[in-house]
């Protein structure tokens, strides 16, 4: 096996008001080891990538972010399962934590990472929102687990295919707007029967709906930028950037 020389690992994080002890951040495909369509920081370990290369990735991730420990990393199924503590739940699409030293982790690739946190510092939560996920209401079962009124949470919006480029068909726009019709500002024509779909908005439309106002991110394409994230619609095969938030103790 062949593993490339690896950059520094380049994260993104959020600007929000999040508490201090509130540590969050999304990957991009910059760093690691990984070589061919993975180039780069792939974090996945079920898209047929050399295991050791990553193992390694994560391992350099643990080291540069000084993470208390593993990340909880899920077995995704674009559906409304939130992992919580002292549960053993590998196959969520959410997770949601309120103790110190354990990291959330939701791993995407057009997909749209969505991390929350209380005001107080003491719950986080990161959630896996495609469109399934987000028309199921995977946002809406997170949010059940906090305790706290909407109005004392935050949310931020990480890397995910932008409105420009995520093309859908008829189904999906009249499934969103049969859930709500405000949904149907967020879909621009695109061709007979297509449309572009705006997952930001869509994200934003569902948080506001449960009174999360204050939410932060977006503007991002990965898609549109390969030299920075990985894109399962433009490449097929292709790595996985992670999405991380913890409490720091």
């Amino acid at each position: 096996m062949s593993m490339a020389t690896a950059q520094k690992i380049e994260c993104i994080r959020p600007e929000w008001a999040a508490p201090a002890n509130v540590r969050a951040c999304s990957t991009t495909r910059v760093g690691g080891v990984s070589v061919g369509p993975w180039a780069g920081l792939n974090l996945g370990d079920h898209v047929e990538d050399d295991a050791p290369a990553v193992a390694e990735n994560r391992a350099r991730l643990r080291a540069q972010l000084a993470l208390p420990g593993e990340p909880q990393w899920l077995r995704q199924v674009h559906g409304t399962q939130v992992s919580v503590p002292g549960a053993s739940c590998e196959c969520a699409d959410a997770c949601f934590e309120d103790r110190s030293g354990r990291v959330c982790a939701v791993m995407t690739a057009d997909c749209l990472p969505v991390l929350l946190c209380n005001v107080a510092g003491t719950r986080v939560a990161a959630v896996h929102a495609g469109w399934r996920g987000l028309l199921a209401g995977v946002l809406e079962h997170t949010l059940t687990r906090f305790s706290d009124p909407p109005g004392e949470l935050l949310a931020w919006l990480g890397p995910a295919i932008g409105p420009a480029a995520f093309e859908v068909g008829d189904e999906v726009r009249e499934a969103f707007v049969t859930d709500d019709p405000a949904a149907a500002a967020q879909f621009r024509a695109h061709g007979p029967g297509h449309w572009l779909a705006d997952l930001y908005g869509l994200a934003r439309l569902r948080l506001d709906r449960q009174g999360v106002t204050a939410v932060s991110g977006g503007g991002y394409c990965t898609f549109s930028d390969p030299q920075r994230f990985f894109s399962y619609r433009r490449d097929g095969v292709t790595g996985r950037m992670a999405s991380l938030i913890w409490l720091q103790s």
